[in-house]
């Protein structure tokens, strides 16, 4: 099967926990999350990214990284923090650290429960 990258929309779905792309009604990928409010401390809110997946039919063409460019770019309009827990989103924050090393956090415990029970 072709896929056609360019005809994908990329959307916020916090209902979900998730970015997704869709090709038409089809979900071909995804990146979830979970958002961790501040609490009584004033903390910033913290977006943890856990896991990313693009459909092997758009393997390669970019759409993994578009994905995340919207979810992260996103996240920090939100005024909230990046935490990478997703070894796909770390790699890229790293890649693009001009643009997102000042949005990035290290994942702290409960971060890591909150992805667990997401």
């Amino acid at each position: 099967m072709s896929a056609d990258a360019e005809s994908l929309v990329y959307s916020d779905a916090p209902q979900h926990g998730r970015w997704e792309v869709r090709d038409g009604e089809r979900l071909v990928g995804q990146a979830r999350y979970v958002v961790i409010p501040p609490g009584g401390s004033g903390r910033t809110p913290r977006a943890v990214f856990f896991h990313t997946e693009v459909d092997d039919d758009f393997e390669g063409q970019g759409v993994a990284g578009r994905l995340v460019t919207a979810a992260l770019d996103a996240t920090v309009a939100a005024g909230q923090v990046i935490v990478p827990v997703c070894p796909y989103v770390a790699a890229f924050v790293r890649r693009h650290a001009a643009q997102y090393d000042d949005h990035v956090s290290a994942p702290t415990p409960a971060d890591l429960d909150a992805a667990r029970t997401a």
